[in-house]
Parts: C-alpha cells; structure tokens; sequence
C-alpha cells in the first residue's frame, strides 16, 4: 500500500492529530473531516486546508503497516 506522507506546515498539526484521536479515537478522522467542511462553508480556505492536512495526517498514523524505507 502507497500512502503518501502528508505535508506538515507546523508541529501544532501533530498536536490537533493527537488531540482529536485521544478525544475521538477511530472517528478522529471524520472530527477533522467536519472541522475542515465548517471552515470551507465559512469561507476561510486557510483553515480548511488546514484541517483536511491534520485529516490526512490521521489517516497516515491510524495505518499499522510500514508505508515507506525504513532506514
């Protein structure tokens, strides 16, 4: 499986991530998902892309396998 690794603009992602899957475990993904579909209804691109980077993320951490050399 090819998963490619997420853009990353600053820790504080890794921080929402780890937030939202404490807080909502398996459906941390769909949180970020919903956090990222209220900035775009609002408008404020930033934000969106913002939170559909910290969806990803979580998607890259919830995966077991190996997806890339390890080194």
């Amino acid at each position: 499986m090819h998963l490619p690794a997420p853009f990353l603009t600053d820790r504080a992602a890794v921080d929402d991530a780890r937030a939202l899957i404490d807080l909502h475990g398996e459906e941390a993904g769909f949180a970020a998902a919903a956090r990222a579909e209220q900035y775009r209804v609002l408008g404020n691109h930033i934000h969106f892309a913002r939170w559909r980077q910290i969806e990803r993320l979580i998607t890259y951490l919830s995966v077991e396998d190996i997806l890339d050399t390890v080194h």
